[in-house]
């Protein structure tokens, strides 16, 4: 009778804690779409659509409070202008083309809990992309006239419901992430629309 008293004990000790631990940190997937665009001379002024897709990790501090930590790899296309030419010289016929810019992100925020029961989240933070095409031709995916990394800020909301959470934030580059020298400063900026599942 006492070692069955203390199995149910034990059994329901062990499962408090793993409660608790889920409770402390969760896992998740996302993905959505991207709006993106360059402020950049000789670039289509306009945002143009990609995707993303990624997994994330949350780390709850305190009560409603806590720390979220992604891996996302995001696709966008970048349109060059009919004045491109005169900026990337060695290719005169670069102009009015499609570049595609593959990035893998690692974003850190801070979940800030701002409304409905802590469920409605301010993110705040920054984040590093490392530009993933590997082609040397500027035509398919623009590597040689882009830098390999870009340094950003964003913030948004986090809709956390029991297992779907909603996302939008806003993503704005902070370093020149041209690679030519004499190009002026590209600079990055995007919108992400995001759904994923959070265990």
């Amino acid at each position: 009778m006492k070692k069955l008293l203390f199995a149910a004990v034990l059994l329901s000790a062990l499962t408090v804690s793993t409660v608790n631990a889920q409770r402390f940190v969760r896992f998740g997937i996302k993905g959505g779409a991207n709006l993106q665009k360059l402020d950049a001379e000789g670039f289509d002024k306009g945002f143009n659509w990609g995707y993303h897709l990624g997994g994330l990790v949350q780390v709850n501090l305190m009560k409603g409070f806590g720390v979220q930590g992604e891996v996302i790899f995001s696709e966008s296309k970048q349109k060059t202008t009919d004045k491109f030419s005169d900026i990337y010289t060695t290719d005169p016929t670069a102009n009015n083309k499609d570049i595609k810019l593959n990035y893998l992100s690692i974003p850190i925020m801070a979940n800030i809990p701002i409304a409905l029961n802590q469920r409605l989240k301010l993110q705040v933070g920054p984040q590093y992309s490392i530009l993933m095409s590997k082609n040397d031709n500027l035509l398919q995916n623009g590597e040689k006239a882009f830098k390999n990394g870009d340094f950003s800020v964003l913030g948004g909301l986090w809709l956390q419901l029991p297992i779907v959470n909603i996302s939008a934030r806003y993503v704005v580059g902070l370093n020149d992430i041209s690679d030519l020298g004499n190009t002026g400063s590209w600079k990055n900026q995007s919108i992400q629309l995001g759904v994923g599942v959070t265990l």
